[in-house]
């Protein structure tokens, strides 16, 4: 609409004589964009970007919509027609238009007032799995019909689902996703990095716009399904991402930039897309040759004339047997082939970088990093994601409150649920990577500064915005899983473990009110809500605590320490220092344990009650992995 309307000199001259138009950014203010979503969702039954909502002198909506044509076309009202028809009515029946609004406003009350003394069950993290397995596309993975979004969440869910049940169609759908994407042209094959989406069922054709957010939750998802197939093939891609990140969207202050445009020189896609005769230039007709048989090169090509690298049909047996090549040969003339292009299109006019630094995004690929980091023994990634985490607290904590955005030494807004969960999140993660009890201390004080500043005493829940914010209409509690996990989702799943880790018995008592404030949504949608069934899920999982007490540097520990790093064990939690004393602060139930005979000493607990403490590490581990 930007070029169709906003642009347009009669949209222009209608907007500025009748109207106050107000250019809300959503990243930075989500929560003005939540609000007037519900808003549109209830009065159109859809919502969606652009989004245009029409609102009285004191903000109540009377009118909303995502796209408009500048005229009525395609079955859609045009935008100057509507204009027209709106300034006619707020002007000739006004008492209909305050009608309106202010029925729309009680529907907000209502809805943000939802309770039930139900609460949710295990019947919804079944039904979750069962909903997205009906939309699961078997040939090509993901869900659901062109376009196709990454929704990574999911795949986390499904992750879990598979390890509390075994059902193996859970593990499947998660392994044929990520491969489906990683052959598509939706990954960047020169540069590395994901699009936002993919605009076919196949993951060939991507809207070529990257997002943080997209990249760091991906990247987690690599890294878990690592973990249980164990593919090489995804450690290589985490790792090409990691140096994606590193080289395209890392300031040199350490902090993380939003997005990467689709366009440049005018036209989408222009930067990433290679006609046949320009990759045989640079890489002459011997690698070019193998390179556009790997990759799908053609005359034709397949986007606008022009080519998207991929792999969706590639059959590296055939590859090999066709050009007498061996799979050691074969991959590093296709490494050499890549660098070759990827210099080549650093030449390229470069599409425009979203320089802005939004604290929640950042928070997620510091996670992302550290979890990484923690899998694959990379210390790079560890060392980003504190670097990350230092810019973070120094740059976008102001008087002891989060921030959400920094640009130019510019801080703005106060932060939000999702800032603050994801921050815990990101401390939780550095935690598990590093095993350095500072994490554990800031997650404690973060998630204290989340229940006094978005928690709902009266019926559970975080607010979105916290109780010092500017007052919107109401003040809203979001849960469902969009592109990005909600707040109230990664704070659940985040607190529920700090919970059992801290001992903190009001935090998990307060959490459980969770699963009745949002009883109506979750349980009316599972599969639009399961990172927040994450959540539920691991209440319903066998899980444990496992203490590790010993000597820091004493080899046992250390190979102990290393082994659970690169296990899939999302239901467990692992506290470790030299003295169960050292732990007595953040945990005090640890005080009591001790270590054996000078001996790196492990406890395993489950159920509230705990095995014989072990001090032979070939042992325990044989407990923790094979029991």
């Amino acid at each position: 609409m930007a070029h169709e309307s906003f642009e347009d000199q009669q949209v222009a001259d209608i907007l500025n004589e009748h109207f106050i138009s107000i250019k809300v950014d959503r990243e930075e203010r989500p929560d003005i964009d939540s609000m007037y979503m519900s808003v549109c969702q209830m009065m159109t039954g859809q919502g969606g970007w652009p989004l245009n909502v029409f609102v009285t002198p004191d903000q109540k909506p009377f009118y909303a919509g995502t796209y408009f044509p500048k005229r009525s076309a395609y079955g859609r009202p045009g935008f100057i027609e509507a204009l027209t028809q709106l300034l006619e009515a707020y002007h000739n029946d006004r008492d209909h238009i305050e009608s309106l609004a202010e029925k729309a406003t009680n529907n907000l009350r209502i809805k943000a007032a939802g309770q039930t003394d139900n609460t949710l069950s295990q019947e919804s993290v079944h039904k979750a799995y069962y909903q997205l397995m009906s939309g699961f596309d078997t040939l090509y993975g993901g869900f659901g019909s062109a376009p196709k979004f990454p929704a990574p969440h999911m795949l986390s869910f499904l992750m879990r689902y598979y390890q509390w049940t075994g059902q193996e169609n859970a593990l499947y759908a998660v392994t044929k996703t990520l491969d489906g994407m990683a052959n598509g042209g939706i990954y960047d094959h020169i540069g590395s990095g994901f699009s936002r989406y993919s605009t076919d069922e196949k993951w060939l054709v991507p809207h070529f716009e990257k997002m943080l957010y997209d990249n760091a939750l991906l990247m987690e998802a690599y890294t878990e399904a690592y973990q249980l197939t164990p593919n090489s093939e995804y450690e290589k891609l985490v790792q090409q991402l990691i140096q994606f990140i590193k080289q395209d969207m890392m300031n040199p202050d350490g902090s993380f930039y939003s997005a990467i445009d689709a366009d440049s020189e005018g036209k989408e896609g222009q930067y990433y897309v290679w006609s046949k005769d320009e990759i045989i230039t640079h890489l002459g007709e011997e690698l070019g040759a193998l390179f556009c048989e790997v990759y799908h090169i053609t005359e034709e090509g397949n986007f606008e004339g022009q080519n998207i690298p991929h792999t969706i049909s590639t059959s590296f047996e055939d590859i090999k047997a066709s050009f007498s090549i061996d799979d050691k040969t074969l991959q590093p003339k296709l490494q050499e082939a890549r660098q070759i292009l990827q210099s080549v299109r650093q030449q390229r006019p470069a599409p425009l970088v979203d320089d802005k630094v939004l604290t929640s995004w950042n928070a997620l690929m510091t996670s992302a990093l550290a979890t990484a980091g923690r899998v694959f023994t990379l210390e790079e990634a560890i060392r980003m994601s504190k670097q990350a985490i230092s810019f973070l607290e120094t740059h976008l904590v102001q008087h002891a409150r989060l921030m959400v955005r920094y640009r130019e030494g510019d801080v703005k807004h106060l932060g939000f649920i999702e800032d603050y969960a994801h921050m815990l999140k990101a401390y939780m993660s550095l935690y598990e990577a590093t095993f350095e009890l500072e994490w554990l201390e800031k997650a404690t004080t973060i998630a204290e500064n989340m229940f006094e500043l978005f928690w709902d005493k009266e019926k559970g829940g975080f607010f979105f915005s916290g109780s010092d914010a500017e007052a919107l209409l109401v003040r809203e509690k979001e849960v469902y899983d969009g592109a990005m996990p909600s707040g109230n989702s990664t704070a659940l799943h985040q607190l529920l473990k700090l919970s059992r880790m801290t001992g903190r018995q009001d935090w998990l008592k307060a959490l459980e009110q969770m699963f009745k404030a949002f009883y109506i949504d979750v349980s009316s949608y599972p599969s639009g809500h399961t990172a927040f069934l994450q959540g539920l899920l691991s209440q319903y999982a066998a899980k444990r605590e496992i203490i590790i007490l010993g000597k820091n540097g004493d080899p046992q520990k250390e190979r102990l320490l290393q082994a659970l790093r690169k296990r899939f064990m999302p239901f467990d939690i692992i506290l470790t220092a030299e003295t169960g004393n050292d732990l007595a602060q953040l945990a005090p139930f640890a005080k009591d344990y001790k270590t054996i005979g000078g001996s790196t000493t492990v406890y395993i607990c489950e159920n509230y009650s705990c095995r014989q403490p072990i001090t032979h590490i070939d042992e325990a581990m044989e407990q923790l992995f094979h029991d």
